[in-house]
């Protein structure tokens, strides 16, 4: 359904924006030194200089847009949305762009002409992309290139349809009305007349020229399935079908082509091919220069550990991780020997006097996590990831949260999107949980990237950390 309008918008979009990226950058040279709003005081540089750049910026500008998914159909409906992608994935490529030409150019570009770029370039993207959509959809308003659709089928899932395709006029799917089960009583569905039976189908579509024909039944009517598709086999009609589902859906859904036969993908992990294994090549390296880098800070915590308490320098717990397979998490022992002895298995709290003369201090900087970039090098952890909970509490909280089990389609992490935003220790765990399936469902390398930079920005020391 969305394939042909993703077809025409996202070539379009490419095209606008690629074109837009060269005039603006070739514009910001002529605003700089032509129209200059600061004195220049360094002389001209040539034009051929930054003429010769520009395949450079547009190919740039494509591989961080394409990477960022940018272009991904499902993105590409809220103008907000897109506009807000947009934004940040030009920040992305100008930091790229930068980094690229300082470091590795021995000419120096102007400072002048990368700000009026900067900010430019993302008025002017963003400004085109709407106005591509709101022309196209000022077309497909005015009748022109519609596809006339009949929505069969009562219930949330057809509604839910009709609603969205009603919001989303650009589409061009004009839907004529709705065909229900002959004991239906409704008159209307989604504002759309009722213009039929399910044993009409064939009629209609002959009487309407429909194009295209929308099922979604409610699970309850599933077995009227055959009966509509008989009546339409020998149609000149685009069919599609869409399953009674969503309730089921957290992360995600993808139909995928085997041999033939199609595969709903319910909740499946994003993290597959060449993300996962940048993903463990960064989670490799930054953990061995990690483990080289901190081991004399380390050395001096394991020294201050023996010192001050009796007991292990390092603390052994068993955390649950990726698939619901459980490892040993390690940790610098910030508590006493006994901590659990009389208590059992149960969260830190304010004050608690479990704690070593020094644990305090490592729990509230977390300077007490430094061992798990061991986990980290051996692969049972990632450097960003939901973070991992121990097995006794997961047996508890997978009866009372939904969808809490889903937070183990990837690997556990050190830090992660619920730890940024504030949700750490003690804190709710509906709000860590929302986080945790945010992150799963809009992951991408770059997301990791950013959950790492604010990591380092807001710091390790955290008010529930105690």
């Amino acid at each position: 359904m969305l394939k042909r309008y993703h077809h025409i918008i996202g070539g379009l979009s490419r095209i606008v924006d690629a074109c837009v990226i060269g005039a603006v950058w070739l514009g910001s040279y002529w605003l700089r030194f032509s129209l200059p709003l600061i004195e220049v005081t360094k002389g001209f540089p040539p034009f051929r200089k930054y003429a010769a750049l520009s395949p450079l910026v547009i190919v740039l500008w494509m591989m961080v847009f394409s990477s960022m998914r940018v272009y991904q159909s499902r993105r590409m409906l809220r103008r907000t949305h897109e506009a807000h992608l947009i934004l940040k994935a030009h920040s992305v490529a100008m930091l790229f762009f930068i980094a690229l030409t300082y470091l590795f150019s021995e000419y120096k570009y102007s400072r002048g002409v990368m700000l009026y770029f900067g900010i430019s370039g993302a008025f002017f993207l963003i400004v085109f992309r709407l106005t591509l959509r709101n022309g196209l959809r000022w077309v497909r308003r005015k009748g022109y290139n519609l596809r006339h659709v009949i929505a069969v089928g009562e219930g949330g899932s057809i509604e839910t349809l009709i609603y969205r395709m009603q919001r989303f006029p650009e589409l061009g799917l004009s839907v004529i009305g709705a065909v229900v089960h002959e004991k239906s009583q409704l008159k209307t569905v989604q504002g759309r007349p009722v213009i039929g039976t399910f044993e009409q189908i064939g009629e209609i579509v002959h009487r309407t020229g429909a194009d295209q024909v929308l099922i979604a039944l409610p699970r309850h009517q599933s077995g009227e399935l055959d009966r509509i598709l008989s009546a339409l086999k020998d149609e000149m009609v685009d069919i599609q079908l869409v399953p009674d589902i969503h309730e089921y859906v957290t992360l995600g859904c993808e139909v995928e082509d085997f041999d033939g036969l199609p595969i709903v993908n319910l909740n499946d992990s994003p993290l597959h091919g060449w993300g996962a294994i940048a993903k463990r090549f960064t989670d490799f390296v930054f953990a061995t220069v990690a483990l080289v880098l901190l081991t004399p800070i380390m050395a001096l915590i394991a020294l201050a550990v023996r010192l001050t308490s009796e007991g292990p320098i390092f603390y052994r717990q068993e955390r649950m991780g990726l698939d619901g397979r459980t490892f040993n998490m390690y940790k610098f022992r910030s508590m006493k020997s006994s901590a659990e002895e009389e208590s059992g298995a149960v969260w830190a709290k304010p004050g608690d006097d479990r704690r070593t003369a020094i644990g305090a201090f490592l729990r509230a900087s977390s300077l007490d996590e430094l061992p798990q970039f061991w986990n980290v090098f051996c692969g049972d952890m990632s450097l960003v990831g939901p973070r991992p909970e121990r097995p006794v509490f997961v047996s508890q909280f997978r009866k009372d949260i939904p969808h809490y089990m889903l937070r183990h389609k990837v690997k556990a992490g050190i830090t992660g999107w619920a730890q940024v935003n504030g949700w750490r220790g003690n804190t709710s765990l509906d709000a860590r949980i929302e986080c945790d399936l945010y992150y799963i469902r809009n992951w991408s390398y770059l997301l990791d990237w950013k959950i790492l930079f604010l990591t380092l920005w807001k710091g390790f020391i955290n008010k529930n950390a105690y």
